[in-house]
Order: C-alpha cells, then structure tokens, then sequence
C-alpha cells in the first residue's frame, strides 16, 4: 500500500517541506509540498535524491553494539544491556570524578525533542553543563552577535523578505549552493525587478559571486574592516539615520570614533579590492529603500566571527535597515534544527528558553518548572564548548562523551588532536544512524538511531518557524529514535544518582516533550505556548514568537523599534580589525579557505550513499589560481600536498580563476570514508572567538608542494556500490591519497597513489571489488615495474578494472564502462594504450537531468541562452541548483566570442 507522508527535509536550515512516498515500509520518493511556506514545493538536487539516501540498509546502524574493553571488537547485543552498560559507566564515571567527568556532543540534525531530553538529562538529572553540539561550528558567532547587538537570539527577519529586498548583500555565504531554494526566490525577485542590486562578500568567485552586481572579494578575514569602513563612508555621505540611532540605540558614539579611522581608502587597501567599490557598496546599502543582508559561515567561522557579525549589524543598525519588510541581518542558519537546539538550551553555554547560566533567577525558573528537589542541582559553571570539551577530554578531564548524530572526528578543526582526545577518554557512546562515519571506530558502545523518514517531532528553520517533521516508515532493524534512548538511559541514571529524584523523565511520546519544553518558554522572548502539535498538524508551519493569547506568530521582530535588551534599545558595538588567528608567512605562504560542495552534506553520510550527487565534484580536489600554479610547476590534475602548521593531506590539483592569488580552497565534506585522510580538517584551526566560542574553520595558513607519488591505481566496478565501498574504505589509509566515489549506474571508482605499491594492497583491492580471476578476465602483471592490470567482463559487457602502476589506458575504459556496450573486437586491446579515443570525462552540471557539460557547450556554441538551454535539454527545470552555473558558462562564451 502507498502512503504519502507530510514531513520536512532533513538538510539546511531552510526548512523545506517534503511529500514522502512510501510502498511496504520502503521510502520510494521524494517531492517538494506545494503547501509549505518555505519552499512552496520546491526542493534542491540534495533533497530531491533524499529517497535514494534511504533505500538500501548496507551501512546503516541496525543493532546496539558494545565492547567491555578497548582491545576488544564490539559485538551486538540487546537493546537492554546497551542502555544498561551506558548508564553503569556514566554512573561510575560521575561517582569517581563528579558530574563534569562526562559531556554531551549532539547535533543540530536532532530534532527539538531529541535535543530536550538530551539537555535535561545533562543539565537537570546529572548536574553538568558540558553539552554542545556542532552548531557550535556554524551559527554561535550569530547568536552571540545578535544578543549583544538586539538583546536576544534569533533572525528579525523572515523568508518573504527575499522578495521585497532592494539591495541584498550576501556576505561569507555561496547561497547559491548551499540554501538554493531561497536563493531562487532571490533570482525570481531580480528577475521581475532589475533594479534590485546584488553585493557579494566573497574572496572567491562563487556562482552566487558571479552574479553580483558587484563583488568583493576581500582577502580572508577581513570582513570588519570592510564594514567598518562602508559604515564610516555612510557616516561621510549623511546616509545614516540619525534620529533613529538616537531614539533607538546606544553606543553610536564610540563606534563613530573606531571607524574614524577605517577611511575607504585604508579599508580597501587591508581589503585588497579598490576603494571606489568599497564607496559603491556602502552608497547602494544605505540609499536603498530596503537592505537585507544575508550571511552564513564566511562570517561565523572565524576566531572573530562574532565582531564580524556586530559589524555587519552595526551597519543595518546606522540606516535603519531592520525591523521592516525586505530589511535586516539575516543568518541563514547551517542545519536543520540549529536553532531549535538553542530554543531548549541545548548548548553548553545556555539555559533552556534562551536563559542564561549565570543568572541565579533564571536557573531558579528552570528547576521550577523541571520539578527539581534541589534548584543546586543546575550547575551555575558554563560548560565546555565544542573545542574546550575535546581538549579537556585530550587531558583526561572529561572521562566519558555521549556522542549523537555528529561526526566530529571529520567536522572539528585540528582533527589530530580530537582523535587523541576520542583515543584518550575511558568510554565512548556514539549514537549514530549511520555506521560509516570518522567516529564510529572510536565508539566503545553503538547505539543505533532512527534517521530522516522513521522518527517524528518538530525542527525550527533559519525564520524561526517550526514544522513538524513525520515518520514514513518504522525504524530499521532494531534502530530507535534519539529521545527514546535519551530517555531510556536517563531513567536508568534516576535510579543511581543520589538525590536526583525520579520524576524527570519517562516521556511516552514526542508531544508529550514538546509540551514540556512550550512551557518553558511562557513569557520569554521565544515564547511558543500558542503553539501545539494540533496547532501545526492543523495549520502548518509556524514562526515564534506565538503567545498563547495570539492568532499567530510574529514575521518580523522590533518593528517598532522596541529591542530585547533591559531599555528596549539596540546596542552598537566598536568591532576593531583583527587579522586571522592562523596568519600567512614565508614557511606557510596560502591562505586556505574551505566551503561546501552544492551537491553534497557535511560529512556525506548520507548524501554519499547516492551515485549521482558525486557527478558534479567526483572527487576531492584543492582549487588554486592558475598563476599561481604555472610559478610553482604545477598542472591541473598534479596531486599537491596542503600542509599547516598542525598536519597535511595530498588532493588533486585543480586550476581556476576563482580564486585569487594566494588563496587556495578545498570543500570540507570528505573524510576518511572517501579520502586517505580525515580531510581538510587535518589542517585547520582550533582558535576559537572569545564571545561565541566557534573556531576559525574557514581560514588556514598552508603550504602547497608537489606529491612525488610516482605509483598510480585507477579502478572502477559497477556492482553493489555500498558493500563495496565499505569493503574498500579501510584500505585507503594505506595510500597516501587515495579517494573514492560513486557514479550514478551502480558505479564505484577508486584512484589512489603511492610511493611505491603497498605490499599485498592490489589483492585486497580485487577482493573489495569482487574482481577474481576467470575465464572473462583479462590480467597483466610486470613486478619488475610494479605494473598490475585487471579487466573483468560479464556477458561481453566490461564490469569492472583495476589499473595499477600504469593508468595511461584508464579513461579509455571508464568510457567503456559507463557505456555497457558490447566489447567489439580482441579483448587483449583493453590494456592497448588508446589515448587518441580517450577523453577526460563529461562533468555533469545538471545533476537532476543528468546533463553534461560538452552538451550544454554545444548548445550554448550555437547561441542559446539559459531559457533556451532549460527548454532543450532539461538543465536547471527541476531543483534549479545548476541555473547559476549556466548563466556562468553562458556570459563566459559572450566573452570569449
């Protein structure tokens, strides 16, 4: 039987709403709903493949695993003695060190409810406020800025914003790639309105980049040196609003003398973009009848992501470009539940209900409205923040982590240092959907989660509006969902912990948290007790804040002028030039940027599993401008190792104009699943802002040389992709690059490089990809010069090969083997070096439609345009994630013509 199940995309903080079908307890697709406010049934490449992400169960964590001690291999066991083993060994842990020993790492994919009950059992039963989650890494620098700045957390902003914009600058944010269904709201707007100018922030030229009406691409880092100087233009040109600043503000003095200095000339020039742009941007900003800024991790991951974004907010502040439709500081948050995190406190510096940790009333209200015996329970010290907590667990201060749908041995910063910290504590819990993460192996106990499609509750996007995400199906195998084993374990602890009471937790449902957790927030700046589960079941999506006395939810927030601080006013804040904490020099001349990849999520365990997701990036690669590249003897495709002063890793080269001189870039998605290494993490910074606490992810001083990696493996095999992929993936770390990636036709292909062949390496590679010897196998081996080829064929067709030591005939036979035609002809000519016939492989652009470059090239050849591209070949009709790169390669042939 089919059913059709109202739910909401699992990916970025857009919050789109999803229609999942499914047949026999099987997700069988995906599609937009027509009906949600966010995306009215649009949905991305990401989105649009979620059904294929969920249908095979190769990889997936099915039952609780465990092991007593570390030299042991887990094995499963039942779902009672998991949960009882965790409880004993936090126990034992809090009774041996007190409630600090332990922390709590989560995850802004949780949802709400998960996210409740993890806090409560930390913050409420154990007594320690050492819990955070990885949206530390994304959206803390935000929050911190908007509670200093506005007096409370959360955009003043909302999504119908993007259309009545005037001028929009977009700053440290690819919208394009990473929130493209609001980025094509934005493009639907200009499109209506010409007059309507785009500003970018951006040291490269990104698809959102090049269609700026103007771009800045501003060395890293220097964000605040670019507002600070606009705003000291607008103070120049009379373009603030003066009476506004007046009546709604304080601060504005100290800040006018700070940016005294910050002349256009002087900020351009600590820029590196020309002083009439910097004037051009400012005047476009502060003349506009509506100014909407949206940023996202250009700002935040920064070791002053926080100034950055006070700065930013400082300039909406001066113009009175908030509280008003089209205008305001808008974050666009990274996950899809990183907001609904910080509605229940879930971080380790904050209380549930946006409360603070310090402030003695507000814990009071907390233990109240708990239930808790003692109010003394609720520590008044701030926990450990992402990376203070792994440090502290690399020093053998914490002793036992919980960690739940995160993968930080990929997404921290200085990755050595968080494996040693993982390698170092006494017990790890690693509750995880998905057992091919960095952070499973490090797992002393499994705990196997509900994913996207089997659990139910509610997520906030990034315009504060709650949905209610639904199960399509039951859970696999024995998997459970987080609040339940959340909850499970914390009634457990109840019996042990002394004086902890035994009236917490045993929730019975997700309704049942969600009604806990509205009441906390009753008169809050957050307050959502006018929202229920009937409320969204019946009405849909709904933004806070919604009092119970209301008839809905509030679009945009201080409309009247009225902020969240103690007077009602908006604070400016003097936000200096600081330089970035890991700065270039002679030893460590390129500045590394990392950013995402459009097709792909975090850490790709999920987005991983499906073959046409890798067609646009098939594999890792750093992007360097090609100058730079011709001065050091380098070519596209030359394998470069990228050193820091805290590790390295070996990419493929890849050239483009994208990027300035002396600037090199690299996505942050692959990890030691697809990759030789941990990824690009092995070289970033573990300095954090001193005010949000998030690290310096975006920025890295590095080191680029040649890899003298003269042994070369290339192999393919259409098969099993999944099994597979976990069969090779333990290999890989024996190479020193080795990546692996899909293709879409059931296809898994590897390249790797070495020094020389590893000894018995290639046999474990036949076996991983099923390639035996046969009677339809065709083998070649010289030792003398480490030379190994193998092609195997099932009826006439190639299957599979593995080229070794000479990979000169490799594009050859991908060609063949994506085509599956009929091998013509001897079959000893496979391994016949046919470089006239090859060629470097199509990249697909359009990943729904499946279109490739040269198709596109031709047709743009013959005069189409973007219109006429969608009308002929399909490209960028269905999620629209490519539209951007069309225009790119359109306006590219108008020049080169």
């Amino acid at each position: 039987m089919k059913t059709v199940t109202r739910s909401t995309c699992c990916y970025c903080g857009v919050g789109c709403g999803v229609l999942i079908e499914a047949e026999n307890g099987r997700i069988t697709d995906v599609q937009g709903d027509p009906e949600h406010p966010a995306n009215f049934g649009r949905l991305c490449s990401k989105g649009l493949a979620l059904a294929s992400t969920a249908q095979s169960l190769t990889g997936r964590a099915l039952r609780p695993e465990m092991r007593v001690h570390r030299a042991e291999q887990r094995r499963p066991v039942e779902w009672s003695d998991a949960l009882d083993h965790v409880a004993a060994r936090f126990v034992d842990v809090i009774e041996r060190h007190g409630p600090d020993a332990v922390a709590f790492y989560v995850s802004g994919q949780l949802l709400t409810e998960d996210y409740y009950v993890f806090n409560k059992l930390a913050k409420g039963l154990i007594g320690t406020n050492n819990i955070d989650t990885n949206s530390r890494l994304c959206m803390s620098s935000a929050v911190a800025a908007y509670k200093m700045a506005l007096g409370a957390d959360g955009p003043p902003t909302c999504y119908d914003d993007l259309e009545h914009a005037q001028t929009v600058l977009f700053a440290g944010s690819n919208m394009a790639w990473a929130h493209p269904v609001l980025f094509r709201r934005l493009e639907e707007a200009k499109a209506k309105n010409p007059a309507i100018r785009w500003i970018v922030v951006d040291p490269r030229r990104t698809d959102t980049a090049s269609m700026a009406d103007l771009h800045l691409q501003i060395q890293p880092g220097t964000d605040v040196a670019l507002f600070n100087g606009m705003l000291h233009h607008l103070i120049w040109e009379g373009l603030i609003d003066r009476d506004y600043i007046e009546r709604h503000t304080e601060g504005f003095d100290a800040l006018k003398r700070l940016v005294r200095e910050f002349t256009p000339r002087a900020a351009a020039e600590l820029c590196g973009i020309a002083e009439h742009d910097l004037m051009q941007a400012a005047e476009w900003f502060g003349a506009s009848d509506a100014a909407l800024s949206l940023y996202c991790m250009g700002l935040n991951q920064s070791s002053h992501g926080t100034d950055k974004n006070l700065a930013l907010i400082n300039l909406h502040l001066a113009t009175q470009q908030i509280g008003k439709r089209g205008a305001g500081p808008f974050s666009l948050t990274g996950q899809p539940n990183a907001m609904g995190g910080r509605e229940v406190g879930g971080m380790a510096t904050m209380l549930a209900a946006h409360r603070d940790i310090g402030n003695a009333a507000h814990r009071d209200e907390v233990a109240k409205l708990w239930g808790l015996a003692d109010a003394a329970r609720l520590s008044d010290r701030p926990g450990l923040p992402a990376v203070e907590m792994f440090e502290s667990m690399r020093s053998g201060k914490i002793k036992a982590v919980w960690i739940a749908c995160t993968n930080p041995a990929h997404s921290m910063p200085d990755i050595t240092k968080v494996r040693e910290a993982l390698r170092k504590a006494e017990f790890v819990v690693v509750q995880e959907a998905f057992m091919q993460t960095d952070t499973v192996p490090f797992a002393d106990v499994v705990l196997p989660a509900a994913t996207w499609g089997e659990k139910s509750g509610t997520v906030t996007n990034s315009e504060r509006r709650i949905s209610r995400v639904r199960a399509a199906i039951e859970p696999a195998g024995d998997a459970k969902p987080d609040w339940w084993i959340a909850n499970e374990i914390a009634q457990r602890l109840e019996k042990r912990i002394a004086n902890a009471g035994s009236t917490l937790f045993g929730y019975a449902s997700t309704q049942a948290i969600f009604d806990e957790h509205r009441t906390l927030t009753r008169g809050r700046d957050l307050d959502i007790t006018g929202i229920s589960y009937a409320l969204l079941d019946e009405a849909g999506p709904q933004q806070w804040p919604y009092r119970a006395d209301a008839k809905e939810g509030e679009t945009r927030r201080y409309t009247d002028g009225v902020f969240a601080t103690g007077d009602g006013k908006a604070r400016f804040h003097a936000t200096p030039y600081l330089g970035v904490a890991d700065a270039v020099n002679a030893r460590y001349p390129f500045r590394l940027t990392t950013g995402r990849l459009r097709d792909q999520w975090h850490g790709m365990s999920r987005t991983g599993r499906v073959g046409k997701l890798f067609s646009h990036a098939p594999e890792p690669a750093l992007t360097m401008q090609r100058a730079d590249a011709t001065r050091r003897g380098l070519n596209e495709g030359d394998l470069v190792r990228i050193a820091s002063r805290r590790g390295s890793l070996v990419l493929p080269l890849q050239l483009s104009a994208d990027v300035p001189s002396g600037t090199v870039y690299a996505p942050m998605h692959w990890n030691g699943q697809f990759l030789a290494s941990g990824g690009i993490n092995e070289t970033t910074h573990g300095a954090v802002d001193p005010h949000s606490k998030q690290p310096e992810l975006k920025h890295a001083a590095v080191r680029i040389e040649r890899a003298e990696l003269p042994w070369r493996v290339l192999a393919a095999r259409r098969g099993d992709t999944l099994a597979m992929h976990a069969a090779v993936q333990p290999l890989l770390v024996e190479c020193a690059y080795a990546s692996v990636s899909f293709e879409e036709g059931d296809l898994i292909v590897l390249r790797a490089a070495h020094a020389e062949a590893p000894q018995g390496w290639l046999e474990r590679i036949y076996a991983a990809l099923d390639l035996p010897k046969g009677d339809d196998t065709l083998e070649y081996r010289d030792a003398r010069r480490q030379t190994d080829k193998r092609v195997i064929w099932r009826d006439n067709v190639i299957d599979g090969f593995v080229l070794a030591g000479d990979i000169a005939n490799g594009d050859t036979l991908m060609e063949q083997l994506r085509d599956a035609q009929p091998w013509l002809g001897p079959r000893f000519a496979a391994f016949s070096v046919q470089r006239q016939h090859a060629a470097p492989r199509d990249r697909v652009v359009c990943s729904c439609k499946q279109v490739k470059e040269s198709r596109i090239n031709e047709a743009i050849a013959h005069g189409a345009t973007v219109p006429e591209l969608k009308a002929a070949l399909g490209c960028g009709t269905v999620c629209g994630s490519c539209v951007p790169e069309l225009k790119r390669m359109c306006e590219t042939a108008a020049v080169a013509s």
